[in-house]
């Protein structure tokens, strides 16, 4: 018998092992595709590979049970709000969705935040020629701070993205002399946002009592 065979239409996985029983045999695929007997690979492939499905079984698992949570969450929480708006007659939480709820003693907290998913419009590269036209007149050695502010604000990640919070520094700083080429570059670069949509984010807190300090409840597998 041949240490590999084609796939065929009859030869399925048991999703949870990866094992294919095809004519009595047991296979399993390769990277290629192909089907290799379980005899002919290596104990530590196989132990590697039983090891990686455990826990991307149990991952799946949770995964799937945190977005039912994610959703059963924002729904409990609207239908709060919803009912206190209308006891109330005004609407509970923030002009853009955010919302805090605490629990009666003072100890727990869910916090509703918005944030604005941002992007930058072909303004930008005007405000950048604007701005490199201020360095270019400003004398060697002065505003140091700026001209390194400005060559981080500019750069770009790996992934091409443009560093925003130090864009927005640079709206807010304040030239000496009122420089009106820098204020032209502030205005095309205020231009240039565009809002292109908005996430929900929610996030849970705890303490010990009401004069303690809040503490993250963390369920990021990253920041566990």
């Amino acid at each position: 018998m041949n240490q590999q065979q084609d796939i065929t239409p009859a030869a399925a996985a048991t999703p949870s092992d990866g094992i294919i029983e095809l004519q009595g045999e047991k296979y399993m695929r390769d990277t290629g595709g192909r089907l290799v007997p379980i005899d002919a690979i290596k104990p530590e492939d196989l132990l590697m590979d039983e090891t990686v499905r455990k826990i991307c079984a149990f991952a799946e698992d949770l995964s799937a049970r945190i977005s039912r949570f994610r959703g059963h969450t924002f729904d409990d929480i609207a239908t709060t709000v919803d009912l206190m708006n209308e006891k109330y007659g005004r609407r509970l939480g923030g002009t853009k969705g955010n919302v805090t709820l605490t629990s009666f003693d003072g100890t727990l907290q869910v916090k509703v935040q918005v944030q604005d998913q941002i992007t930058f419009g072909p303004e930008l590269q005007a405000a950048k020629e604007l701005v490199d036209i201020c360095i270019s007149r400003w004398s060697e050695g002065s505003n140091a701070q700026v001209r390194a502010l400005i060559q981080h604000a500019f750069q770009v990640d790996k992934e091409g993205r443009i560093n925003r919070s130090a864009l927005f520094q640079l709206r807010r700083m304040r030239v000496e002399d009122g420089d009106p080429e820098w204020r032209a570059a502030m205005d095309a670069l205020s231009d240039a946002i565009r809002v292109i949509g908005s996430k929900e984010y929610v996030r849970f807190y705890r303490r010990d009592n009401p004069r303690a300090r809040w503490e993250p409840i963390t369920i990021d597998l990253a920041s566990a």
